[in-house]
Formats: C-alpha cells, structure tokens, sequence
C-alpha cells in the first residue's frame, strides 16, 4: 500500500475519531444554558490542532459542529456558530502546531476565548434570541475568564502528555 494513502487512511481515522470525541464532548458532557456553555468540547480541537494543519483543523471544529446540529441539537442551528468552530481550529492550529509552550498556549486560549467565545458567539447569541449585545457581553465575561483557566490547565497536560504519544501513533507510517 502506498504511504501517502496509508497516511490518509490513519489522517481520516484520527479526524473521524476527534470529529466523534468532540460531538459526545460538546453535546453530552458540557453544561448548556442559552448563553452560556461550559465543557471540555476544545480538547479534541486541540489535539488535532497539534497534529495537523489550520485548514484541517478548522474543517474538523466546523464538521463536528454542524454533524452534532444535525444530530443531537441543543438550541437552534446557527451558521455564525460554525464560523466560530472553524476559526477556533485554525487559530488553535497556527498557534499551537509547531510549539506547545506555555506562552503560546496562553496566547491561544486567550484569542479563542476573547475573539470566539466573547465577541463572535455573543454576536451570535444576540442575533438569534433577539438580546442585547451589552447585557449578553457582561453576563458572558464570567465563563470566559472561568474556561480560559481551565483551558490553559487541561491544554498543558493534553499537550505535554496526550499529544507526543498521538503523534506516535497516529503519524507513523
């Protein structure tokens, strides 16, 4: 078999594996109000973010938000929400790809969080339920500041732990 089709076949599992974990993550395991959502849903998008490129990374964060919509909704389908998940993997991806350091870590979380969750998906969240954008904005600033922490912790272990071993296993030829 030739490497490069080896090599889509182990890409394409690891993707299909993190797209499911991220679904099961967000949709299940997160706590949902309807402005505020709290879990570990990031963890799959970081680890793919490690492992491979923006775009698919992105692509990853967008399918998984669309395919777990479809499937297993938890409040009105809105595409911005997507745009979101794709920008999510692409930022996480070029920052976190090449090095996993603390500095870039924290520079990640913290674009992800200020430019994603508290500006975009509170735009999002006053476009769709008809709120104003100030009210959602002071009552989203808590879980921001809440997951960026939890965010910078859980990172520097997957990262430190998780991710080296993935990229033996998945990656190898």
């Amino acid at each position: 078999m030739n490497k490069n089709k080896r090599w889509n076949i182990k890409t394409l599992t690891t993707l299909g594996v993190l797209i499911a974990l991220e679904i099961i993550l967000s949709r299940f395991l997160s706590i949902h109000t309807w402005n505020i959502k709290i879990g570990f849903s990031f963890v799959p998008v970081v680890i793919s973010a490690c492992l491979f490129s923006p775009i698919v990374t992105g692509l990853m964060g967008g399918i998984s938000d669309v395919i777990g919509a479809m499937l297993f909704p938890v409040g009105a389908y809105f595409p911005g929400f997507t745009l979101t998940a794709f920008l999510t993997g692409v930022v996480y991806s070029m920052v976190l790809k090449k090095s996993q350091s603390i500095k870039n870590i924290i520079v990640a979380v913290l674009i992800v969080q200020i430019l994603g969750s508290l500006l975009l998906n509170t735009l999002w969240i006053s476009i769709l339920y008809g709120s104003p954008f100030g009210a959602l904005l002071v009552t989203r600033i808590y879980q921001t500041v809440i997951m960026s922490v939890v965010q910078i912790v859980v990172i520097t272990i997957v990262s430190k732990r998780l991710v080296p071993m993935l990229k033996t296993v998945c990656m190898a030829a």
